[in-house]
């Protein structure tokens, strides 16, 4: 059924319509639909009250006027396994884990089979463009850098399905406490209580807190599996994704406080279907992360909405495949630029230690100083 209103819940009259209807009109299942969306290939917008996302009819207008239609947006939704994946690339499989592993492309979303095993998809687009621009890598000796990487058991492949899925996240969030929320989803309890001192603004961001996967009513096997690959783990990570936590939350203080439910009676928001709330973390003593160089390894991209767009880790060689599409089969389990801000004073009870050398601040928020295997 398609309805009309504004968007963001401004009033208007865009005609819109839900996403099984515009799957239907754009030839695509509702999962591939939803892929489209995430891939940022069909544009959505919020449905006032709500919350849900609609699509645009003007969106699904521009798509079936488009060259090629539908099998040029058919193939911006497909998504291969490994072994499909080599075959498109010419390369053998092993060759493609090695290559997914330090970071040369990134998985779209992944799915548990029945042995618990992760299995890692990726869009045919991206590996087409990245084979394309990089054929050196698909034949003769791994370089220097990459192999180091590998013999040091560098496994990227999580990471990067990460930091893609909090960018996808974080595009669709419209107000900075929303923001912010994305940017704490891969962060523990014990992690975001060390950013974020306040009880009231813990309760707030986990009310509004988004689901990276859809989180089961009743525990499954396979959740325990799940639940590792949907929390940053890496020393390195987790310190990128609290400084683009307390960067958030500075633009989210200035637009208003934290409703606090103890003080002014006002409900807290309850978390979304499908979210995993975060306890209350047990205190600890404070740990020193160790140091990680970035002679060998990749950028790394924020996941705030306002850092820079998150990309997959680019080699000495040249900058990785950009995203693109790609095409679902069966059930998939789920998949910036910062505006500049004050820094977080160091000392306050609400910032994390201060911002290492390693990260300097640019016009749009901060920056991983690129290393070696930089573009």
């Amino acid at each position: 059924m398609a309805v009309r209103h504004g968007v963001h819940g401004v009033p208007g009259t865009e005609e819109t319509l839900a996403p099984a209807r515009a799957a239907e009109e754009l030839g695509l299942k509702p999962e591939e639909l939803d892929l489209a969306v995430r891939l940022d290939e069909v544009r959505t917008v919020t449905e006032p009250g709500s919350g849900r996302r609609r699509v645009p009819r003007a969106e699904v207008s521009r798509l079936t006027r488009g060259e090629g239609f539908p099998w040029g947006l058919r193939e911006c939704v497909r998504l291969l396994v490994t072994a499909a994946a080599a075959e498109l690339m010419g390369i053998t499989p092993e060759r493609f884990t090695r290559l997914a592993k330090v970071g040369c492309f990134s998985p779209v979303t992944f799915r548990i089979n029945r042995y618990r095993a992760v299995v890692w998809l990726y869009a045919a687009v991206e590996l087409r463009t990245f084979a394309a621009r990089h054929p050196g890598l698909l034949t003769g000796s791994t370089p220097k850098n990459l192999r180091s990487m590998l013999d040091a058991g560098e496994d990227w492949r999580a990471r990067n399905w990460r930091s893609r899925r909090i960018g996808q996240l974080a595009r669709q969030a419209e107000d900075p406490w929303e923001r912010a929320a994305v940017s704490a989803a891969v962060l523990g309890p014990e992690e975001l209580a060390a950013v974020v001192g306040d009880p009231a603004e813990r309760d707030y961001l986990r009310g509004l807190r988004p689901a990276l996967v859809p989180v089961p009513r009743v525990e499954t096997p396979t959740w325990s599996v799940v639940r590792r690959l949907i929390t940053a783990d890496d020393p390195d990570e987790v310190l990128w994704h609290r400084i683009g936590l307390v960067l958030s939350l500075e633009e989210a203080r200035a637009a208003r406080s934290a409703p606090d439910a103890r003080s002014d009676g006002m409900p807290r928001p309850e978390p979304p279907d499908g979210a995993d709330p975060l306890g209350e973390p047990a205190p600890r003593e404070p740990t020193e992360e160790p140091p990680r160089s970035d002679e060998c390894g990749p950028v790394r991209a924020s996941a705030a909405t306002a850092l820079p767009a998150p990309t997959a880790p680019t080699t000495s060689t040249g900058p990785t495949a950009p995203a693109a599409g790609q095409r679902a089969g069966r059930a998939y389990v789920g998949g910036s630029r910062r505006p500049p801000g004050r820094k977080p004073e160091t000392g306050s009870r609400r910032t994390p230690a201060p911002t290492p050398a390693s990260v300097t601040r640019g016009p749009d928020g901060p920056r991983r100083r690129r290393g070696a295997c930089g573009p």
